[in-house]
């Protein structure tokens, strides 16, 4: 089985909650074959005009742009590395609401019609990987898993819905870690109690076999 783990936080996981929730993960998965795409450590540029530029140049043989040659390779390694894999483990934190802009790019890149989804004679969307599975593992500082502030919360939210929703990979674990930031004289207990439950996650893709 291949395990691919998409990790999009740089900060080091003494100082971030969902970098240690990658570690744990990493620390606790055996018996398959992992591999870490971190969105941080990657040359990935911002989808954009340069794309579209690079599509156009590679369909009339031009001669493309330094930023044109590196989006389009970039793009394809994404691909590449989603098409490799069995399982798909995101390990992200919630900034500002939503998800870093470096997994936003990743996302950019395979979130393409003929990919990742198609549409049907009748316009319906149809999902194109549907044989692959997802992990969410995130962490946010606040709670907003309360009807109140549920609405807010657009990176674990908006994760599902792309490779759920549209992607139609099956979700088979989610952990969130909340809270700690607005209840410090809690965050041990929340943080420690979490990353049990991202180790059992990784016990039990080390248990299933492709």
């Amino acid at each position: 089985m291949n395990v691919l783990v998409v990790k999009a936080n740089n900060r080091p996981a003494s100082e971030a909650i969902s970098s240690k929730m990658y570690e744990t993960f990493i620390e606790n998965i055996e018996g398959v074959n992992v591999t870490t795409f971190d969105v941080f450590a990657e040359d990935m540029p911002y989808l954009g005009q340069d794309l579209f530029n690079a599509f156009g140049k590679l369909e009339s043989g031009e001669e493309m742009t330094d930023v044109e040659q590196r989006i389009l390779a970039a793009k394809q390694k994404a691909m590449d590395a989603l098409t490799a894999a069995d399982v798909v483990v995101f390990a992200f934190p919630l900034w500002n609401l939503t998800i870093p802009a470096k997994l936003q790019t990743f996302i950019d890149y395979v979130f393409q019609a003929g990919f990742s989804f198609k549409y049907d004679e009748n316009g319906q969307l149809v999902s194109l990987l549907t044989d692959k599975k997802a992990v969410i593992l995130s962490a946010r500082g606040g709670v907003y898993s309360t009807p109140e502030a549920a609405p807010m919360e657009m990176a674990a939210n908006y994760i599902k819905n792309v490779v759920g929703g549209v992607f139609g990979m099956e979700i088979v674990s989610e952990v969130i870690i909340e809270g700690h930031n607005a209840m410090p004289a809690q965050a041990e207990a929340i943080v420690s109690e979490g990353l049990a439950k991202v180790a059992e996650v990784a016990k039990n893709l080390s248990a299933v076999k492709a």
